[in-house]
């Protein structure tokens, strides 16, 4: 029996919230689903500026201010889900469950006491949705030992997998990662550094624009082979998978930090996007050498100087959108989380530990029903 269930999330660059209804063929892991709608609603300009400082590290000013904020990201959560079932004509009833991502505000795998944290109260959503929604899904993957990211390895697979061609997927949203697709084996995933997170935050800054449409910004400018160099020695980068990141690690202090003084600032964003490309080809040349076609999706599509940038690193390797095979680049990781609280229903697996180093799999997310 075909089913819909509703994706929400917001990544690391909090640009806005992506909202997908899906509707799924059976019951089966692997069944097919289909995109029935997707949109992305902006946030209020106030509210991002703060889920955006504190996931650069920020700190929260009290426990009031962090009730609050759970609440009101939970608030433009559930209108966004409520603004898209009425635009597909679509009754909240039909729709078995949503599957909220929430906002990261921290992701601390690595540290003494590893913990992850999103913000986006699953009561609240499920109370004005009137959905039965299921939230929070990284943290019990980072308590079995794992990242709690990326998650999505598994709905790439799903999708996207074949058994005639070695293929990777690419997500560029805030923070790069991929999905290795081999023709046979296991799949496997792992973020490989800054994406847009970085070029958004210094064009903005710089412009006053949100963000650098097209690369033209970037194109103003000349890459510096020595900042390059200096980013790249990050030791971040060295570290093997299983690895994941964020605005915590990748931000514009650090980018700061790096500079020498005296940079054109083009010249400086020609380098985060250069950056960006170097770090996916090195990450992929070193995981699965033998790549043959690279699926790009999330947010950097639109930018076909990054994509050109990625493409002239990896020459033996034909680069795409997913959108060529059928599945829209924008609203792959909203269409993961439907997936994600489809699994949880069902009492399966959501994570993959040979993904995110948790000692096992686990059911993923808890369940707040309607």
């Amino acid at each position: 029996m075909d089913s819909l269930y509703l994706g929400l999330i917001s990544g690391t660059s909090a640009d806005g919230i992506d909202a997908a209804l899906v509707r799924f063929e059976g019951d089966d892991p692997h069944a097919p689903c289909t995109l029935v709608l997707g949109r992305t609603f902006g946030w209020d300009d106030g509210l991002r500026a703060r889920l955006v400082a504190l996931g650069q590290g920020g700190d929260c000013t009290s426990l009031d201010e962090l009730g609050m904020l759970d609440v009101q990201v939970a608030g433009a959560f559930a209108d966004a889900a409520t603004t898209l079932l009425a635009e597909a004509g679509v009754a909240a009833a039909r729709v078995r469950a949503l599957g909220s991502h929430g906002q990261t505000v921290r992701h601390r795998p690595g540290a003494q006491h590893p913990f992850t944290m999103q913000l986006g109260d699953g009561n609240v959503i499920a109370e004005r949705s009137g959905i039965t929604t299921v939230c929070d899904f990284r943290r019990r993957d980072v308590a079995a030992g794992g990242h709690g990211a990326p998650l999505l390895p598994a709905l790439h697979a799903a999708l996207l997998l074949s058994r005639d061609e070695q293929r990777a997927v690419l997500n560029l949203g805030g923070i790069a990662n991929l999905t290795l697709l081999p023709r046979s084996g296991d799949v496997r995933g792992f973020d490989t550094g800054p994406a847009n997170a970085l070029l958004d935050a210094w064009c903005e800054r710089q412009t006053g624009a949100a963000f650098d449409a097209g690369g033209a910004f970037a194109a103003s400018g000349a890459v510096d082979a020595a900042l390059l160099q200096r980013l790249l020695d990050d030791p971040w980068f060295a570290q093997p998978p299983p690895k994941s990141s964020g605005r915590e690690q990748f931000h514009l202090d650090w980018v700061e930090a790096r500079l020498r003084g005296g940079e054109r600032p083009a010249d400086v964003q020609a380098t985060l996007l250069e950056l960006t490309a170097a770090s996916i080809a090195d990450a992929l040349l070193a995981t699965q050498a033998d790549t043959q076609r690279l699926l790009a999706c999330g947010g950097g599509v639109h930018n076909p100087r990054l994509l050109r940038a990625i493409a002239a690193r990896l020459p033996a390797v034909r680069v795409d959108s997913t959108a060529a095979l059928g599945v829209d680049p924008d609203f792959v990781e909203a269409m993961g989380f439907a997936w994600l609280a489809r699994e949880t229903l069902a009492g399966r697996p959501g994570n993959l530990p040979a993904v995110t180093g948790a000692r096992g799999a686990r059911v993923l997310g808890a369940i707040h029903h309607a």
